[in-house]
């Protein structure tokens, strides 16, 4: 398995993400060889510094960043040298088997739509992520941000795609999909939430246990939490500040520790035709590491052939 990795993308590129790559290597086997996607001089100089053979690694050499301001699909045709745009481009052709990035997150999904492209019969990707819960464990929640604006047959594909995911990657059995409103009875919500209902009411493709509201958010009443990207991103970036509260605050409390981006990396792009996992852009090398890690397991699980199955 060929895993490829920008290493120009992120606010703390290429350094973190080097040091993730060198975190991640000592956690893979032999047969899983880590592609480094970037300026290849300045990777071996940060290898070198840091006592570490760059014979561990494979190296594409890149000329051009996307950076984290500009227009994703402009950046894209613009920059056909940057490390995002090559980095799809050897996805495309297999030289590589999984691709992750902590960088533009429209040019990655840009990226993937025109490269890779989206799974027949996926209507529009949706990118997940972990939510922590108070008994331990971790549900999924999709869509945190690829698609602000959804029809209610979005909002049905993405518990289909989450439930796929939460199953073949995470090895959750029948985990059970619940849509995030404003009441719990069916006839409550906005005008998507109403249309959406029935349809994920009457599916028999996955487990739907009906609407789940905020504050039973952490309460482990469902696997995977379905929303519009708007909103799912809203509950993202809410959840994702308890863990810097904490640190604020001088908390302690495992729980609200969870909730370190650190520990899941990234968010996959679920939808399109071969794994692909958006980083934070703050990532440090423990969370690109983690990235890298989740790359790979989506490749094992081979998540990709389930999807194409389930919509055949």
């Amino acid at each position: 398995m060929k895993i490829g990795l920008d290493i120009m993308g992120g606010d703390f590129a290429p350094k973190a993400i080097v040091l993730g790559a060198i975190a991640a290597y000592e956690a893979l086997s032999a047969d899983q060889k880590l592609v480094l996607i970037g300026d290849k001089d300045v990777a071996i100089s940060i290898l070198h510094e840091n006592n570490f053979s760059p014979d561990n690694f494979e190296f594409v050499h890149t000329t051009e960043v996307i950076e984290m301001g500009e227009h994703p699909a402009k950046a894209i045709l613009k920059k056909p040298d940057s490390s995002i745009s090559v980095g799809f481009q050897l996805l495309k052709e297999g030289k590589i088997d999984t691709f992750s990035s902590a960088g533009n997150t429209g040019a990655m999904l840009v990226g993937s739509v025109l490269s890779v492209k989206t799974i027949e019969g996926v209507l529009r990707p949706a990118m997940s992520t972990n939510v922590p819960q108070l008994n331990g464990g971790f549900s999924l929640l999709v869509d945190v941000g690829a698609n602000a604006d959804c029809k209610p047959e979005y909002l049905y594909q993405f518990g289909l795609l989450g439930s796929l995911f939460a199953e073949h990657v995470y090895n959750m059995p029948n985990p059970r999909v619940a849509l995030i409103n404003i009441g719990e009875e069916e006839e409550k919500g906005n005008v998507l939430c109403q249309a959406a209902y029935p349809l994920l009411k009457e599916t028999d493709q996955f487990n739907f246990v009906g609407n789940i509201e905020g504050y039973d958010f952490f309460s482990s009443k469902a696997e995977v939490f379905v929303a519009d990207g708007f909103t799912g991103n809203v509950v993202l970036k809410m959840a994702e500040s308890f863990h810097m509260v904490g640190v604020t605050k001088n908390l302690t409390d495992e729980f609200f520790g969870r909730f370190n981006y650190e520990r899941y990396g990234g968010s996959p792009i679920l939808g399109v035709n071969a794994p692909v996992v958006v980083g934070h852009g703050i990532s440090s090398p423990e969370a690109i590491k983690n990235m890298v890690l989740l790359s790979k397991n989506m490749a094992e699980s081979d998540l990709i052939n389930k999807i194409r199955e389930a919509f055949q």
